[in-house]
Parts: C-alpha cells; sequence; structure tokens
C-alpha cells in the first residue's frame, strides 16, 4: 500500500508509492546531449565571458587569461543586475519592484570533458572555496535578501552548457521556498529550543534506515518525505547555520563525500540529470521595525545541500494539489546507494 508522508521543513505531504516500487533500471534515460562549437568556458576563451570577479589562479597568472582553476564570472544574460535601486512600488492590488541581484557563473574546470563528480576532492574544494568566497561578498550588499547557489547537470535539468558549472543568484526579497523553511526552523525552536534538522539529523542516525553515507563532519541521507526518487541531503553533522563559516579543512571533508555521492549516484543510475541546491542561512541585514528579525538564526537554522536526480516530472496533480508522488521509497534508494561501488564506471 502507497504511503503519505509530511515533510516537517518543507510543510508539505509526499504520496510513497510502494506498489510502483520503480528501480534504478527504469530510471536510465537516452540523455540529451548540447553539442558548441566553441565553448566559452574553456581555457583561451576568457574574451568570450564577461569580465571575472574572482579565480582561483595557482599560477598567479592575470584575470581574464588561462591559467586559472575555478573562476567566478558575471552571467552574460543575467536575470537580475546588479546595478540600480529597486524602487519598491504598489500597483493597485500588486507590487513590483527593479530586478535587481546579482547572477554568477562559476566555472568548476578549465577541462571541457570533465564534470563535477570526475574532479579531485582538492579540486572540488576548490569549487567549494568559490562558493564561499562570493557568499562573504555579495552579503555585505544591503539590496540582497537571499543568496542561492545551485547546479543544473544535464540538459534534463537545466543546464544550457554543457561545461562543469554552478550558478550564484542574490535576490531583493526572500524567496518563498526559504520563506517556509525559515519560518518553520524558527518556530520549531520557539517551541522547544532545538534545531529542527539537528532532531531529524539525530533521528535518522538511530533508525540508520535512510543514511547513504556519513563521515565525522557530514551526513548524506534520503529524507523521510523524499519528494523525488533518489533525492539526497547533505547535513553537517553538528549545528551550522552558515556555509561561509566553514574552514578549508571542513570544505575539504565536504569534497569527499560530495564526490563520493555523485559518483554512488552515477554508478547507480548511470549519470543521471540532477540539480543541486545550497539553502543556507540569508544576510542578516537589520530590517526597519525588527530589531530581533534574524536574533535566532545561528541557533534555528541549519544549512544544507539538496541533490535531486531529475527522474520523473511534475505533472497536473502535483501543480493542482501541492502533493509530490515519488515511486521509490527513501528508504530502498537508500540501499542501493549503500551499495553501490564508486569506482564503478559504466
Amino acid at each position: 500500500m502507497s504511503q503519505l508522508r509530511w515533510d516537517p521543513l518543507k510543510m508539505s505531504w509526499v504520496i510513497i508509492s510502494n506498489e510502483r516500487g520503480r528501480r534504478p533500471r527504469d530510471y536510465i534515460l537516452e540523455r540529451q546531449e548540447v553539442s558548441l562549437t566553441a565553448c566559452p568556458f574553456c581555457y583561451g576563451r576568457e574574451d568570450k565571458t564577461t569580465h571575472e570577479v574572482f579565480a582561483i589562479r595557482p599560477d598567479g597568472s592575470r584575470p581574464d587569461t588561462s591559467g586559472w582553476q575555478v573562476r567566478v564570472i558575471p552571467n552574460k544574460y543575467p536575470a537580475l543586475r546588479i546595478e540600480g535601486n529597486l524602487d519598491k512600488r504598489g500597483i493597485g492590488l500588486f507590487d513590483a519592484m527593479n530586478g535587481i541581484g546579482a547572477h554568477e557563473v562559476i566555472i568548476e574546470t578549465p577541462d571541457h570533458d570533465r564534470q563535477l563528480a570526475d574532479l579531485t576532492p582538492i579540486e572540488i574544494t576548490n569549487v567549494l572555496r568559490a562558493y564561499r568566497a562570493r557568499l562573504m561578498d555579495l552579503r555585505k550588499d544591503p539590496r540582497f535578501r537571499y543568496i542561492i547557489i545551485f547546479k543544473n547537470h544535464g540538459v534534463e535539468a537545466g543546464a544550457g552548457i554543457p561545461h562543469s558549472h554552478s550558478q550564484l543568484m542574490a535576490v531583493p526579497i526572500t524567496p518563498p521556498v526559504a520563506t517556509t523553511q525559515l519560518s518553520v526552523c524558527r518556530e520549531y525552536y520557539g517551541r522547544k529550543e532545538r534545531c529542527l534538522l539537528c532532531d531529524i539529523l539525530r533521528q535518522e542516525l538511530e533508525t540508520d534506515e535512510r543514511i547513504v553515507r556519513s563521515n565525522e563532519e557530514f551526513v548524506v541521507l534520503a529524507p523521510y518525505a523524499s519528494h523525488f526518487p533518489f533525492e539526497l541531503n547533505i547535513i553537517p553533522r553538528h549545528h551550522s547555520h552558515d556555509f561561509a563559516l566553514l574552514t578549508d579543512q571542513e570544505l575539504g571533508i565536504l569534497a569527499e563525500i560530495l564526490k563520493d555521492t555523485l559518483l554512488r549516484l552515477r554508478s547507480v543510475l548511470r549519470d543521471p540529470p540532477y540539480n543541486f541546491v545550497l539553502h543556507n542561512a540569508p544576510p542578516m541585514h537589520l530590517r526597519l521595525g525588527k530589531p530581533a528579525y534574524w536574533g535566532s538564526l545561528p541557533y534555528d537554522f541549519h544549512w544544507r545541500i539538496e541533490l535531486v536526480p531529475r527522474l520523473t516530472k511534475i505533472a497536473g496533480f502535483e501543480w493542482g494539489t501541492g502533493f509530490y508522488m515519488n515511486p521509490t521509497p527513501p528508504e530502498v534508494a537508500a540501499r542501493f546507494l549503500r551499495s553501490a561501488d564508486p569506482t564503478v564506471v559504466y
């Protein structure tokens, strides 16, 4: 029999459909490919992009030249632009403001044929260092209420350029998904004086049904109410509200477990398209009339990386109800991923 499960963090119901019982082989897709005559993210084509705002250059080379390992540039066609004022205004019953924000691309490697899973832990650490550096820089701007870092891997997941890259967007309002999770965490802490995600993590470690991998700093698990098959969370084992506070050593440990997780997904699902999102604390800017607005944030919020293979599509039922249907129970997904050999090349 199928089962309805409640997600206390996202405030939503999920239908776990045991009767369908789909296994990894049922999700293997004929992947779409994008061919480029000349990739703008490759070595030697730095003049084809916008000017870099950050780069890791071990050889000390000049900006906007070859010699980089990770390079961050403003998106050439940004959804939001950094110049200008917000100009918040009402239009009858509606609200509007100017499209102010930041939209950046983190080019993860100069090698066109290597994906994030192919990089060494040291190389992935450098990608994470770039995330941290851009978060710390952009959060200084009081116009930005939230900064999201995400990665689309594969055409099916929204990647228009096959060269491995992530994106960052800073927005002038707190997005609805973040607002829900921030509010839930704050309300839970207000009642129990404990972090919701810490409690979830403690319970998951005790039952051990949905744990895929763990080390001294991070835990990889399939959420109890997974919205999608093989959905995963990478969560700090110890309470931490802000990714930007991680040390280089902690970033290295995260890089190792992130690589292992991506290789397990590749082994089990034959390199599926996926999205991952860094759910992090918002910039703690003071709000007029709300002096204690973020007062409990370091105690009640717990950052995490959400990693979702794009194996199923959202259809009318999901749009119409807000319920999601997952045909592979997270316990089953975790079991397949736990037993996977990340060194296997299919």
